[in-house]
């Protein structure tokens, strides 16, 4: 199994070396255990109603997705939406846990209320946060 992890860490560099990706030196690292940390991915569960799914998409758009882009570390993120559930799924993959924990938590609070003030122009609300976290979590690779 650890030949067939180092085998897919460096088919992943490999990759991201080919799309000239500027983490490409910080996402493969060596673990005192022999295999290697890829990534961590920031997992997300917000609730987005049906009808306000678009609005959701831009207030991303125009606070997380920007800021995100600057970040060191950052890889890249998908935006999904369970309708059955009716719930927004953030993956956010970082190059390393400790990238992703080093941002101050005061620039995250300035990108969140940014975030929540396109939310609450975008759907009518008078206040508050349009789109609540029901989950926040981590993955990592096996």
């Amino acid at each position: 199994m650890t030949v067939l992890a180092r085998l897919l860490a460096v088919a992943l560099c490999l990759a991201m070396l080919l799309a000239g990706h500027a983490d490409v030196a910080i996402a493969e690292l060596d673990r005192p255990d022999g295999g290697f940390e890829v990534a961590v991915v920031e997992h997300l569960r917000l609730k987005v109603p049906a009808e306000a799914r678009q609005a959701w998409i831009d207030a991303e758009k125009g606070s997380w997705e920007p800021w995100l882009a600057q970040q060191d570390g950052f890889l890249d993120r998908q935006l999904l939406w369970d309708p059955a559930t009716e719930e927004g799924t953030l993956l956010i993959r970082w190059a390393s846990r400790d990238q992703w924990k080093a941002i101050p938590e005061q620039d995250l609070e300035a990108v969140q209320e940014r975030f929540e003030q396109l939310a609450r122009q975008a759907t009518g609300a008078q206040q508050g946060n349009p789109f609540p976290l029901v989950f926040e979590g981590e993955l990592l690779p096996p």
